[in-house]
């Protein structure tokens, strides 16, 4: 089929990818003419695994081109995929206006059948003003579809999931988009799960505020675990095992960051707002997860007596491991708060530390972990890249001021942290503390 994805950021670019590995002719439109240069040369403006290769080889198959022009991709297109960013305004609502220009550009230059496709996160009854949109402004008396078709592509393994799905999520009000959507999904062999628009676009941030949800419960439960001296992880594995409930998003931490969850999370509660109820679980996740940075600092502040002209090395930037994207990540206020406290910021991550130089001051980023914690007063995990779990603790510990590591993810055995002579706070499980 021949595809225009509008937007070439972490969900735009994979789409446009993917469909292009599928044999599809894409054409991924983006209003950064520097993103489209560096994407036309094969250079990716986002750290996801695997994409750039794929990209290189269906810039060289021709199946994939990148382009500035959304009215020639209009007109080349026989399905358009909007998915444009939908930033949180203050009050938690998403931002459409990039949907809304899109869906007017759409309207003003198709001249035969289009169908409109959702990509982007967008709150319930999105599709019903796209549709009046492109009533409004089309001239010409056009037949066209809108669908709603929510991505579940979580950064890190964004590719592998658009080719192995749980489920692809479509939602249709006509037998032609149906069938559209359903030749081009057929390479997947996926199960396609067809509902009206509405359903779908509440499916999208049902899940991701359910997921949220299963995080902050954990976090919860793990400051019982702390109180009452039981072990986390163990309660986790426990629960898990109920194919109920299952074990996926049931590690503690320091809660969840990134873009799609805080964002659809406070969305979805504007939502209900909205349509008048008051999703008070939902606020009480949210408050979960600011109260789990909060009380990892306190943790910190505990391990060292006084923060204040202490050296913290920091491993971990990224809001999750194999990704470079510091939106909302956890280690942006919790070093904020470090800072202000007075201590001196190390820090180290595999990927992010260009991205987080653009919002972090006053650190010092080391060009590796070793570097971060030599001659600091402590070690603090925030992203549990395999780097990180693999490290030298040996030598770890001589190149620390002190042998005290504060874990935010829990990757080391309290055990074994133990026995080689560190100090050692997780989360949610008992720490026995040598002084």
């Amino acid at each position: 089929m021949k595809i225009a994805v509008v937007g070439a950021g972490y969900v735009g670019l994979v789409t446009s990818t993917c469909f292009a590995s599928l044999g599809n002719s894409v054409t991924c439109v983006d209003i950064d003419e520097k993103k489209i240069a560096a994407l036309k040369k094969g250079k990716m403006p986002i750290y996801e695994p695997g994409l750039e290769e794929l990209v290189r080889q269906n810039l060289k198959k021709k199946n994939l081109s990148f382009t500035t022009n959304l009215k020639t991709a209009v007109h080349q297109s026989d399905v358009i995929f909007i998915a444009v960013g939908t930033p949180p305004k203050p009050n938690g609502e998403a931002d459409l206006s990039f949907v809304e220009n899109v869906a007017r550009t759409i309207a003003r230059e198709m001249t035969s059948y289009k169908l409109i496709v959702e990509k982007s996160t967008v709150p319930v009854q999105t599709g019903s003003w796209i549709r009046d949109t492109v009533m409004r402004y089309c001239k010409k008396n056009v037949a066209f579809d809108v669908a709603s078709n929510p991505e579940f592509l979580r950064e890190g393994t964004a590719v592998k999931d658009f080719m192995n799905p749980d489920r692809v999520v479509l939602g249709v009000d006509s037998k032609r988009a149906e069938k559209l959507l359903t030749e081009l999904y057929k390479p997947l062999k996926a199960t396609l799960v067809f509902t009206d628009i509405k359903s779908a676009e509440i499916i999208k941030h049902a899940s991701n505020s359910f997921l949220a949800m299963k995080i902050s419960f954990i976090n919860a439960i793990s400051r019982i675990c702390e109180l009452a001296k039981a072990d986390v992880e163990q309660v986790a594995t426990g629960m898990g095992l109920d194919r109920r409930i299952g074990r996926n998003f049931l590690d503690a931490g320091l809660g969840f960051g990134g873009f799609c969850f805080p964002k659809d999370l406070a969305a979805f509660i504007r939502i209900s707002e909205k349509l008048g109820y008051d999703f008070e679980l939902l606020k009480a996740v949210e408050k979960i997860n600011e109260d789990q940075k909060k009380y990892f600092v306190k943790k910190i502040e505990h391990a060292l007596w006084n923060v204040n002209s202490k050296t913290i090395a920091i491993l971990g930037l990224a809001f999750k491991p194999n990704t470079d994207d510091m939106r909302f990540a956890p280690s942006l206020d919790i070093i904020a708060d470090l800072q202000a406290m007075g201590a001196k910021i190390r820090a180290y991550d595999p990927h992010a530390s260009a991205n987080a130089k653009k919002t972090l001051t006053k650190v010092t980023f080391c060009k590796d972990a070793y570097e971060a914690c030599k001659g600091s007063d402590c070690v603090v995990i925030l992203t549990e890249w395999d780097e990180f779990k693999e490290i030298n603790l040996v030598k770890v510990k001589k190149l620390l001021a002190q042998p005290v590591v504060i874990d935010g993810r829990n990757i080391y055995d309290p055990e074994e942290m133990q026995k080689l002579g560190f100090r050692y706070f997780s989360i949610g499980r008992p720490t026995k503390e040598k002084r």
